[in-house]
């Protein structure tokens, strides 16, 4: 291919866009939902579409269509993650962010199929063509044609953990601690943006839908500052640790230092990558100190917060407190924008593997500038140069001088 897939992502859609157009010959359509319920940010605000994703295909496992990590633990391909995503279809409404807070049929339904612990089937008319496939984006995870719904019926009752359940009528409950109690109760980041997308947590007069893309950088940077709390009650590392690993194209190399908590992510981008249109490598970064940031980070985006919770649950992990310095290459075979999922997933798989340790920072350094000029043909030395996180840690003044 001259594009350098094995498989061409036009034909898929094409693919799909005709599948879809053959299901709205039928006066109703019926599937089951994974569950998935997407709120799109397009609109003016308040203004937002409420859309219920459907596998347009036949299938006994609707569940892995909105499913990162079972396609992270079963070693699902680019190519198998844009089939199943582009053969989703979107049947929406148009809703105000604030309709939670009254009564609206259409996005009750939606938020008893957002709860749900496993897939829900539906029936849905819906009054026009499917419109065109969306384009891919780094924040959210793509999908097929979206169509407009006319009429929408649950076939079955949703099964809602109990847990869920409490949240929802809680109305008391401040969506941060009930953020954390789900956390703590097994729910994964990805379950908890639905769940923030909805509206179901929160006190009752603060309740509203989140666009999904949102509620993704959301609920990374929430679970994030918890964990930053529980790591500054732990001592520092005793070495300098490297990490390093690659997930669909993106290669991952995280630096431990045995300092106090701080994190400072680059982002490089290769030529050949889809974002890289210049020819030559571009350079992201972000920072933050021991006491955090106080504005988004706005060069590495959702990025930053996904690497980010990826650090921060494996020092966690090892009870420990160490600053961070994340170096995430995307290259060329990252064919496809396929959501901020693949940064976090990246990040874990680079923490799940053996370490290199050292106990200088300069032997560390070195290390990681040679394995880079090797592997990606490129020297970070302009990278180790920007650092404001090496710079605070040669020349911060550390209590231990005094005593």
């Amino acid at each position: 291919m001259y594009c350098g897939r094995d498989y061409c992502p036009i034909l898929i859609k094409f693919q799909t866009f005709t599948k879809s157009n053959e299901i709205l010959k039928q006066e109703d359509f019926s599937n089951y939902t994974p569950p998935s319920v997407f709120v799109g940010s397009k609109l003016t605000h308040p203004s937002v579409n409420v859309g219920i994703l459907t596998p347009l295909e036949e299938t006994n496992q609707p569940e892995i269509y909105d499913s990162p990590k079972f396609w992270y633990q079963n070693k699902f391909s680019i190519k198998q993650v844009v089939h199943l995503r582009m053969n989703l279809m979107n049947s929406r409404f148009k809703s105000n962010v604030f309709d939670v807070r009254k009564s609206n049929r259409f996005l009750e339904l939606s938020q008893e199929i957002g709860m749900s612990l496993s897939p829900v089937n539906f029936e849905v008319t819906l009054k026009n063509k499917p419109k065109r496939i969306p384009e891919f984006e780094p924040v959210s995870i793509p999908f097929g044609p979206s169509a407009n719904i006319k009429k929408l019926k649950l076939t079955e009752n949703p099964k809602i953990p109990q847990q869920v359940e409490k949240v929802f009528y809680d109305t008391d409950l401040k969506a941060v601690n009930a953020i954390d109690y789900l956390y703590s109760k097994g729910f994964d980041e990805h379950a908890l943006t639905q769940l923030l997308t909805i509206g179901i947590m929160g006190v009752k007069k603060n309740r509203k839908l989140v666009p999904t893309r949102h509620s993704i950088t959301a609920i990374d940077d929430t679970l994030g500052k918890q964990l930053i709390q529980n790591i500054k009650h732990y001592p520092t590392l005793d070495k300098y640790r490297l990490y390093s690993g690659v997930y669909f194209g993106n290669v991952y190399f995280i630096l431990m230092f045995p300092e106090i908590w701080s994190y400072e992510l680059f982002e490089m981008y290769l030529p050949g990558a889809v974002w890289n249109f210049t020819g030559k490598i571009e350079l992201m970064t972000d920072y933050e100190d021991y006491y955090g940031r106080k504005n988004y980070a706005s060069a590495t985006v959702g990025g930053y917060y996904a690497s980010r919770l990826a650090v921060l649950e494996h020092l966690n992990k090892i009870k420990r407190q160490a600053s961070c310095l994340v170096i995430r290459a995307e290259t060329p075979a990252y064919t496809d924008q396929l959501g901020v999922w693949v940064c976090r997933s990246a990040g874990r798989h680079a923490l799940s593997n053996q370490p290199i340790s050292s106990e200088t920072k300069d032997s560390i350094l070195n290390y990681v500038r040679e394995l880079i000029k090797k592997d990606l043909k490129y020297d970070i030395i302009n990278v180790l140069q920007q650092s404001k996180l090496l710079k605070n840690i040669n020349t911060q003044m550390k209590l231990s001088k005094f005593i």
